[in-house]
């Protein structure tokens, strides 16, 4: 496993995160679960991603009861706050400080631990004030609850205006958490270029596109049972912007391409988003411990320029690049 710094932190992280949205407390018993999980550190794996709104807080306690036991010193845990959680009242989600201190407390009671590696702001909250925002999160900080501070899909503009604030309260902003893959590049345009200048780290997830990028999804054909095409708790709906004949058509035409490297179509997938040098790492999930081996394998690729200019020409006008994509993903008033 290769690791890279986070940001412009001292903080180094595995190329590789081993994340548990849509599995852990709801599509993957927790034997299973937690099976993963250690497939992750068996293959140097050290970095975990959550969120208290995954499964409504069971994945973190899943995660929690998977590394409990596990020196915490050789650990990354990263978790999030913002969406409704508990019994979703008035002050059960956004980024008042209330909710984000209340959310902490919970996060580190159900991860088992005395302190958050990287506390991430799950979305930008146009309800609350960025000051009040950021101060909480710093006052976590101060009082080592929270070691480093990132945010899930802010634009361009609010990753800046976060950054300075975090300055002016002590702190550093480190990492942004979006969306990307071979499909999905719309961070290319503005986020990455603001975040390079900002000393801010991409933390991405779904760098296989919900698993369209294995290959698995044929055009015309019925999705394999149990995939997460299949998932009536979430994953269906999150998949179908892909399951489009002309997207996995093209698809299935990069699968000489990762055969003449040697590498699975996830690896492929995996590996393209770490030739980013403003990506850390990616989020990869999985429901079985060879899934987690498989992508984990992606770490320390390279991929020939030519091979990436042969990636480009197969999936052509498919690929999402649209930036105003991301200010859309941020819901424009708080969930109740």
């Amino acid at each position: 496993m290769d690791f890279r710094h986070l940001g412009r932190s001292g903080l180094k992280i595995s190329e590789i995160t081993y994340g548990n949205w849509l599995t852990h407390g709801s599509q993957v018993e927790n034997e299973a679960a937690i099976a993963c999980v250690h497939a992750a550190l068996d293959a140097g794996i050290t970095t975990f991603d959550t969120a208290d709104v995954y499964a409504n807080t069971a994945a973190e306690t899943v995660l929690g009861t998977a590394l409990k036991g596990q020196r915490r010193e050789s650990l990354e845990i990263l978790t999030k706050v913002f969406g409704p959680i508990g019994p979703k009242q008035h002050n059960d989600t956004g980024l008042s400080r209330k909710h984000v201190t209340e959310a902490c407390e919970g996060s580190l009671r159900r991860l088992g631990t005395d302190h958050i590696d990287l506390y991430q702001a799950h979305r930008y909250d146009y309800a609350t004030p960025l000051e009040e925002t950021m101060q909480a999160f710093a006052d976590l900080v101060r009082q080592g609850k929270v070691l480093y501070v990132g945010v899930s899909e802010w634009t361009a503009e609010q990753l800046r205006d976060g950054a300075a604030l975090a300055k002016d309260l002590g702190f550093q902003l480190i990492s942004n958490q979006p969306q990307y893959s071979m499909l999905w590049r719309v961070i290319e345009g503005e986020v990455v270029p603001t975040s390079r200048e900002l000393g801010i780290s991409q933390v991405v997830w779904s760098p296989i596109a919900q698993g369209v990028l294995t290959g698995k999804y044929t055009p015309g054909g019925q999705p394999p049972e149990g995939s997460r095409a299949t998932d009536a708790k979430g994953g269906a709906d999150m998949i179908k912007r892909w399951m489009r004949d002309d997207v996995l058509s093209r698809v299935q035409e990069l699968k000489p391409i990762a055969a003449d490297l040697d590498l699975s179509m996830a690896q492929l997938a995996v590996a393209w988003v770490l030739q980013n040098d403003n990506v850390a790492t990616a989020i990869i999930g999985a429901s079985r411990p060879e899934q987690v081996h498989d992508n984990a394998a992606a770490a320390g690729v390279k991929i020939p320029a030519e091979a990436l200019e042969r990636i480009d020409a197969v999936l052509g006008d498919v690929v999402e690049r649209d930036p105003a994509k991301t200010h859309e993903s941020s819901p424009k008033q708080r969930e109740v």
